[in-house]
């Protein structure tokens, strides 16, 4: 069943998103995808010949990242409720969004430019196509959620990817400057 929703999530198929958002139990699977996806992210993006550097920075990057996913998911919530009346929880949110999350497992391929910097480029390309992927998930799943006509879900997921977004970069930017990640430039 997780699977098919995974790949429900992957394939932006709507009715899948509607189904979380009702499935109370799935909060606590929610949570873990995107732990998970978050930590294979990571290691993607910290990638290093530094073994140690490069697993630290994974875990803090990964606590960032769920830190950040928290904070988006709480604001997609709050300006949904707060500015368009949209009937939802943040639970629900949480299932939504962390089920749309599973776009992020794409930037584990950054391990590769770790290992052979001539497919940097691919792989840095692939991380952004699936950014812009996830962040379509992000739309379709807030919509599910929160019931609002197209305009006020791209608002509303904007200024909640805005929140993500801007801690994830910040984390990136203090660990880089601490050695346990890829420099940002």
């Amino acid at each position: 069943m997780l699977v098919d929703r995974i790949i429900g999530a992957f394939t932006f198929r709507k009715g899948v998103y509607a189904e979380v958002e009702q499935d109370a139990a799935f909060s606590t699977t929610a949570w873990i995808l995107v732990v998970v996806v978050a930590f294979f992210n990571q290691l993607g993006a910290a990638a290093s010949p530094n073994l140690t550097g490069w697993l630290i920075g994974a875990a803090v990057g990964t606590v960032i990242a769920v830190v950040a996913f928290a904070l988006g998911a709480f604001v997609v919530n709050l300006v949904g409720r707060a500015a368009y009346n949209a009937e939802v929880n943040f639970d629900e949110m949480v299932r939504t969004l962390g089920l749309a999350y599973v776009w992020q497992i794409v930037g584990a391929i950054g391990i590769v430019a770790a290992f052979s910097p001539a497919l940097s480029g691919v792989t840095t390309l692939a991380v952004a196509v699936a950014a812009v992927l996830g962040l379509i998930a992000w739309l379709v799943a807030t919509k599910e959620a929160l019931d609002l006509a197209w305009l006020h879900t791209i608002v509303t997921v904007i200024i909640g990817w805005l929140v993500f977004a801007s801690i994830v970069v910040a984390g990136n930017i203090v660990l880089s400057n601490l050695g346990l990640g890829v420099p940002v430039v």
